[in-house]
């Protein structure tokens, strides 16, 4: 049975994509903040997380074919890092609009999975180093807890090592 995503907070097409996944028990675990939660430091003091427990879901241009890499909130992608791994020319920050229409949400709510087309989706393997990670459930003001391998198989994400490292 499909509840109102109003139960949850969350953005109503990621509440239907977690029906549609069989994890609907995730809704009772979003959490809904009364400010917007739009960077990864953000998310992390309103959850009261370490930083590196936030996943962010960052959208990139690959060719101009858009993929969403998911990383851990103390890291930045290596484009050049994303661009070997998917043997593209060039790889690029996708703007708002592509964002928005390849996955149906705006920057700062964009959760791993539920979205709007089939997107390619890399994960940063440091993700694993944690026992749960915290992403955006849809909006900029809600979030949910997930085991970070059971996160990179819903989002049919592929495990890579494309964190820039510090010099």
């Amino acid at each position: 049975m499909t509840t109102d995503s109003q139960d949850t907070g969350a953005h109503p097409r990621f509440a239907e994509a977690l029906d549609t996944l069989g994890l609907t028990e995730l809704r009772t675990r979003i959490r809904r903040f009364p400010d917007a939660t739009r960077t990864a430091a953000e998310a992390a003091a309103a959850i009261g997380c370490e930083l590196s427990e936030i996943c962010k879901s960052l959208v990139f241009a690959a060719d101009g074919v858009p993929v969403v890499v998911l990383m851990d909130g103390a890291s930045r992608v290596d484009v050049e890092l994303v661009r070997r791994e998917l043997g593209a020319e060039k790889v690029t920050r996708a703007k708002a609009d592509v964002v928005r229409e390849t996955t149906g949400y705006a920057i700062g709510g964009v959760p791993p999975f539920g979205h709007r087309t089939r997107t390619r989706v890399l994960a940063d393997r440091s993700l694993l180093d944690h026992a749960v990670v915290w992403a955006a459930a849809g909006t900029p003001y809600t979030v949910f807890p997930m085991a970070p391998d059971a996160l990179i198989a819903q989002a049919g994400a592929t495990p890579v090592d494309v964190r820039e490292q510090s010099a």
